[in-house]
């Protein structure tokens, strides 16, 4: 269960089958973005003032659109139809300027969701004050979540709520192999709740009946604070 695949889009979970996306910024960051949402089958159209990286776009066919202008002139914007779009995802990130002229024309021009990439935390605050909706910091997440891998062996996947709250893969502790959840009284002693048991990665039983029966080694997908999490995973 990929629970880690929510984190960018968690913003868009009302999104229907023909919502649109442009992504502005074709580097590494917002080329994996179109490719993306492109296999999930939604419009996107690709940007980037680079021509180099418009052709490869285009050759790779990681979008349904690419186009070649400056998303800091509102007018080319606006020539080339973004402001119709539901969401705008502006990868641009090491180029500070750029990206936050990029989010406000896209504020000001009417596009409901922007998600922004941000280089930091400076970046962060710049692009949230000129209205981004959302801010991603790629390498800050990836440092994190290493860190997390390291130092909890037992967490497989993690999917942040907000910084106090998460959605976590983990093994079943041994401690509670062969008592059954309502047994184990999890939800009493850590305060959590078990969304989900599977035997492995490809089917999952959701909403566990109370009398399921944990194996170790078995996996569980829980819901709770960061801190009941650890200890829950810790014991």
């Amino acid at each position: 269960m990929n629970i880690g695949s929510l984190n960018l889009f968690r913003s868009s979970q009302d999104a229907t089958v023909n919502q649109q996306f442009v992504v502005i910024g074709l580097g590494r960051f917002g080329r994996a973005v179109c490719s993306t949402l492109h296999g999930l089958r939604y419009e996107v159209l690709a940007i980037d003032r680079d021509e180099k990286l418009v052709d490869r776009a285009i050759a790779d066919r990681v979008a349904d659109h690419a186009v070649r202008l400056d998303s800091t002139e509102p007018s080319a914007l606006k020539e080339a139809g973004v402001f119709e779009f539901d969401t705008a995802i502006v990868a641009i990130g090491n180029y500070l300027a750029e990206s936050i002229v990029t989010t406000l024309n896209l504020k000001e021009g009417g596009v409901s969701q922007v998600v922004a990439k941000a280089s930091s935390a400076t970046h962060v605050k710049l692009l949230k004050k000129v209205g981004a909706d959302r801010v991603v910091f790629p390498e800050r997440e990836m440092g994190c979540e290493l860190a997390r891998s390291l130092t909890r062996p037992r967490i497989l996947d993690r999917f942040e709520l907000d910084p106090e709250h998460s959605i976590v893969e983990t093994i079943v502790p041994e401690r509670f192999a062969g008592k059954t959840l309502v047994g184990s009284n999890i939800r009493q002693q850590y305060r959590i709740s078990v969304l989900a048991v599977g035997d492995d990665e490809t089917k999952f039983d959701i909403n566990p009946d109370p009398l399921h029966q944990l194996h170790a080694g078995e996996l569980m997908v829980i819901l709770g604070s960061n801190e009941d999490i650890d200890r829950f995973t810790n014991c």
